[in-house]
């Protein structure tokens, strides 16, 4: 029997979905903000930039409206989304057909028309069965209130001198992770 691992085994397996350990040394109001500090730290040669994750705190569901759904956008965007699995489909068919024959770009037309068409006659069905109770369309996200950047602790001050912050200490464990200290992350951070 061998000693060596293998690349899929349990010790090279990362522990999800656990909370980090490590120290807040920064909470920003928008993930871009989280996101652009650990880009900086990342910067900084060697920085341990491994020990770093950004922890979104107090989770809301939001949906955007983006427009008023009607007979005509329920068609079209049935048959854009059809059209794009006829493409597929029509490419691997194409794939597969012998080379000395030209049916190819038939079966690849063809496919994408079906497609399209089937598409459409699905949209227009969904649209039919929710109507009166869902006449928009929209778009579903998983937002945070706050994001907090949590470095290990053996690289949080470190990490605070390089964000600009102070040498204050807070754990992941001391901030809860639900009500984050806000401030203490530089520019941009939230106040």
């Amino acid at each position: 029997m061998s000693n060596t691992q293998s690349p899929f085994s349990a010790a090279r397996r990362v522990a999800f979905p656990t909370l980090p350990t490590g120290d807040v040394v920064a909470t920003y109001s928008t993930y871009q903000e989280a996101q652009a500090a650990v880009d900086r730290l990342a910067d900084t040669e060697g920085f341990p930039v491994q020990a770093t994750s950004i922890v979104g705190s107090d989770m809301k569901s939001v949906e955007r409206v983006t427009g008023r759904l009607s007979w005509g956008r329920a068609a079209a965007g049935g048959a854009a989304t059809g059209l794009w699995f006829g493409l597929l489909l029509g490419l691997v068919t194409t794939l597969f057909t012998p080379p000395n024959t030209n049916y190819g770009v038939g079966y690849l037309l063809g496919a994408v028309l079906l497609g399209a068409a089937f598409g459409m006659g699905f949209g227009l069905i969904s649209y039919a069965l929710t109507r009166n109770r869902r006449d928009f369309s929209s778009v579903m996200q998983v937002v945070a209130s706050s994001y907090s950047v949590v470095v290990a602790p053996e690289a949080a001050n470190r990490a605070r001198n390089i964000l600009g912050g102070g040498t204050a200490t807070t754990t992941v464990q001391d901030a809860g992770l639900e009500q984050p200290p806000l401030g203490g992350g530089g520019p941009g951070a939230a106040a």
